[in-house]
């Protein structure tokens, strides 16, 4: 069972100073490091050895790659070497360029980066071969250990490089990236964002510059200067175009960071300029403010200075703002969370986490295309109370993310395609049914379902209760997920699925037997034919007596019940223990028969005989039981067949084992109030 998330309440975010260490062993960097310093050896990584299957897992190395300590390939290896620094990243030879675009924004912030990066390490006296790194995932902060074998050929590294040949932060960096998601390979094709996101645990936004809104310059300075990391790239019309160089110079498909963002006086006027980043570690913009365009030498020496400018080719380069929004077409900017923020950040956004799984059968209800299903989705109620400053609405951020694809890749996985509506809330609670949908419009919804890791969108609405949806498009696909919501004001987000409660009615008592009915007279009469004068039936006369009557009824196409539910009937109605039925205790159980009969037949639309899986929430709910998205979801697994129905048969059992649990809950409280009350008294 993949796919089961067990808590899906709201949660804060998490903090990186309690990174979990996921070493096999379940030991942390410090211990394994001191171990490998008490034992006088060089430490190696049996989570993520030096073998093809740390490289690739579709195909063989192209080349013979040989892993090399970077002791074996430079005399002084140095960890970081004058500062990290952007143009520490140049691309070797895998399709990560997204990931790298993500390294060189992340220098940009030394508070940042020094979690992702700690700075204490280093190729000195106490060098043992171990280093570490901490991502994001998930809401988790995980602590992830490597050894410094690196994939090399001809004595150079293959992968990821500093421009100084004896400094290996970004190499290394890249190792602990590839382990984390199972292989080098696993990192070929990506959006810049998502590794922004677990470096930071930010929150991504995607622009498209064609479309951006009037004041796109201020919101690219605003992140900026608030710490946000900022990619760019340029589309691609096939995939012929790949690394296609236009005549300037620039790369299509290809992801570039934004590094700066400034205005400078040029001949009594104000310009706009961009700094924009190829991490290839060159390949340059070459039209107007390029590295030796003739605008420089209209700007003064010391503004020169204050921008960084030189004639380098070293991939950084300065465009005109207006340049920029002609030549490329796509911006990614990834918001810190409040804990990625430094104290005096004036801007800081409160945060709300859940976790949750689709699963087949029972809440992979795909789009509102597919009405049918949507409504079993799993839903959570947004409570926007405080309108922003000065303003008449809430501002907030919607993010969906599905979990863990990159790493089942080798697996065959891929991205599921992704989105999310939201609606008005009706005012009641619990899990909202399907008619709620096919007559209520969204009120809002992410603005296309897209096979992203995570879509993200901004929203402005009224204050007041939502309830938002989180999909995939197609119905039936499983995937863990998480959703975060991001306000500018505190909002309160609670799982409609999260509560279980049991409603059931008062237990029948048998009709004394001058009050016979009919029915019951009827079944005296077979009761007798069967038992004998004890009047008691055991499982397998039950089945014979149940099996019988139901065939006589005309709207059942049922099959016929198993011996295993006639056991669990005399389990749950038996109240002398002697393993059979008396015929009073069989009344009434048969009272509850026919509601569950009832109750089955309203559920089966087609009159098949069978019910789907995602009617069983509304069907239990009719019965008297509220189940929470981790209950119902064991359930449909264990009771549903491979195309998502349930047999009557089924549904009997479940009813049965749900009603003998509540009964031991019932009697756990009871006892646990006895408990609570004697000593209150005491």
């Amino acid at each position: 069972m993949p796919y089961l998330y067990r808590d899906s309440r709201p949660r804060p975010p998490a903090h990186p100073g309690g990174a979990r260490a996921t070493h096999s062993s379940g030991k942390g960097y410090e211990e394994l490091k001191h171990e490998c310093l008490r034992r006088g050896i060089l430490f190696e990584d049996s989570d993520f050895p030096a073998c093809n299957s740390s490289l690739f897992f579709s195909e063989n190395p192209p080349i013979p790659f040989v892993w090399k300590r970077p002791g074996d390939i430079v005399k002084d290896p140095k960890f970081i070497l004058g500062g990290a620094t952007r143009t520490d990243i140049c691309q070797g030879d895998l399709g990560d360029c997204w990931l790298l675009a993500a390294i060189a924004s992340l220098t940009l912030n030394e508070k940042t980066l020094a979690r992702v990066v700690p700075l204490d390490q280093n190729f000195g006296p106490d060098y043992t071969g171990i280093f570490h790194f901490q991502f994001w995932q998930h809401n988790e902060w995980l602590d992830v250990v490597i050894d410094d074998r690196l994939p090399t050929f001809k004595g150079r590294l293959v992968f990821l490089h500093s421009a100084e040949l004896n400094e290996f932060w970004s190499a290394l960096l890249e190792k602990a990236y590839a382990k984390l998601n199972g292989s080098y390979e696993s990192l070929k094709g990506g959006s810049t964002i998502e590794a922004m996101e677990d470096f930071t645990g930010g929150i991504g936004e995607m622009y498209d510059v064609k479309a951006a809104p009037d004041n796109f310059y201020e919101i690219l300075e605003k992140a900026l200067k608030r710490g946000s990391m900022v990619g760019c790239s340029i589309d691609t019309s096939s995939a012929a175009e790949s690394e296609a160089r236009t005549p300037f110079g620039l790369v299509k498909g290809h992801a570039y960071s934004v590094t700066g963002i400034e205005e400078v006086s040029y001949r009594g006027r104000q310009v706009q300029l961009i700094r924009i980043r190829n991490p290839w570690g060159q390949v340059e913009w070459n039209g107007p403010w390029s590295d030796n365009s003739p605008e420089w030498r209209s700007v003064s020496p010391s503004e020169q200075r204050r921008l960084s400018q030189a004639a380098r080719d070293d991939g950084e380069f300065w465009m005109k703002f207006e340049d920029f929004k002609v030549h490329f077409d796509k911006v990614e900017i990834c918001n810190l969370t409040p804990d990625a923020l430094e104290d005096s950040t004036a801007h800081k956004w409160e945060v709300t986490i859940h976790q949750g799984s689709w699963v087949r059968g029972s809440t992979a209800g795909g789009c509102r295309n597919f009405l049918e299903t949507f409504w079993t989705n799993p839903q959570i109620k947004l409570h926007l109370t405080e309108k922003d400053d000065g303003q008449d609405d809430c501002t907030f951020i919607a993010a969906l993310m599905q979990k863990g694809r990159r790493k089942l890749k080798k697996l065959g996985a891929e991205m599921l395609t992704i989105g999310y509506s939201i609606y008005e809330s009706p005012g009641r609670d619990g899990h909202l049914g399907k008619d709620f949908f096919r007559y209520h419009p969204s009120k809002a919804r992410s603005k296309t379902y897209i096979n992203l890791r995570e879509v993200s969108h901004r929203f402005k609405l009224p204050p007041g209760n939502y309830i938002l949806i989180p999909t995939t498009f197609e119905p039936h696909q499983e995937a863990d997920f998480c959703l975060r919501i991001f306000s500018e004001k505190k909002a309160i987000t609670e799982d409609l699925d999260e509560n279980v409660a049991i409603d059931l009615p008062e237990p029948l008592h048998p009709t004394p037997s001058p009050e016979e009915t009919e029915e019951e007279k009827q079944f005296r009469a077979l009761f007798e034919q069967i038992s004998g004068k004890d009047m008691e039936i055991s499982a397998e006369e039950l089945e014979y007596v149940l099996n019988t009557v139901l065939k006589k009824t005309k709207n059942i196409k049922f099959k016929n019940l198993s011996l295993i539910s006639c056991r669990n009937i005399i389990s749950l109605m038996d109240t002398s223990g002697n393993g059979k039925l008396e015929f009073s205790e069989f009344k009434v159980f048969w009272e509850k028969m026919k509601k569950w009969i009832s109750i089955f037949l309203q559920f089966d639309f087609d009159k098949s005989g069978s019910m789907s899986s995602y009617e069983l929430r509304g069907a239990l709910k009719a019965a008297g039981y509220q189940l929470n998205n981790y209950l119902l979801q064991l359930i449909v697994l264990r009771y549903s067949d491979e195309q998502f129905q349930i047999e009557f048969d089924d549904f009997l059992n479940c009813l049965i084992r749900l009603e003998n649990a509540s009964r031991v809950f019932q009697a756990l409280s009871v006892k646990n109030k006895e408990f609570i009350n004697l000593n209150i008294g005491e």
